[in-house]
């Protein structure tokens, strides 16, 4: 009945079946470099290419190496990897949002500290007693150190010291530099804890 159904069907020749469990044939053992001598054999008839006549493969630009600066450009250029790397601070397990939104001033500072005018021993006494007489008032603050325009050297002395005292301040969460239009470099907005 099947077999009138399939009318118009090729029938496929039958395929000899093969047992299982008969042996696999294996390659003849070679030696220690079959490998070698198989590669060899073919890449024998192998051609090198000849060199691209339109010149497209560039060889890799020349680095030169940095020129030596002079003494005024590298003290400035070594003051500014400071400010770069004294520009904010996060303590651990602060989530780094809250440095974002310092850094944009989402949160006004509740008070401020103008350390204009005072030598450094000063401004990290007046920053500690600031900041723990502030951390149960206010959320953040601000400090103004200035930029150091007007020291000798023109070295930020107080901005480096007041950065000190507060990435090691326990109550300090996080700072970073205010908003230009409230002082930019020359302050720092600081969250405080609780």
């Amino acid at each position: 009945m099947i077999a009138d159904d399939l009318t118009g069907f090729t029938r496929f020749p039958k395929v000899p079946e093969v047992p299982y469990n008969q042996g696999v044939k294996r390659r003849p053992e070679k030696g220690e470099n079959a490998d070698a001598e198989d590669f060899a054999r073919a890449m024998a008839d192998v051609v090198r290419l000849k060199p691209d006549p339109r010149g497209r493969v560039r060889t890799a630009p020349r680095i030169d190496p940095p020129r030596a600066a002079t003494t005024s450009n590298s003290s400035s250029a070594r003051q500014d990897a400071d400010d770069e790397s004294e520009a904010a601070f996060v303590a651990r397990g602060v989530d780094r949002r809250e440095l974002r939104k310092l850094k944009r001033g989402d949160d006004a500072p509740g008070n401020r500290l103008d350390l204009h005018r005072k030598t450094a021993a000063e401004a990290v006494a007046s920053v500690k007693r600031f900041i723990d007489a502030s951390r149960r008032l206010h959320r953040s603050v601000c400090i103004v150190h200035g930029r150091g325009l007007h020291s000798e050297g023109n070295v930020a002395i107080l901005k480096s010291r007041v950065r000190e005292c507060l990435r090691s301040h326990p109550a300090v969460l996080a700072y970073a530099d205010a908003p230009p239009n409230d002082g930019g470099p020359g302050a720092v907005y600081v969250l405080l804890r609780n």
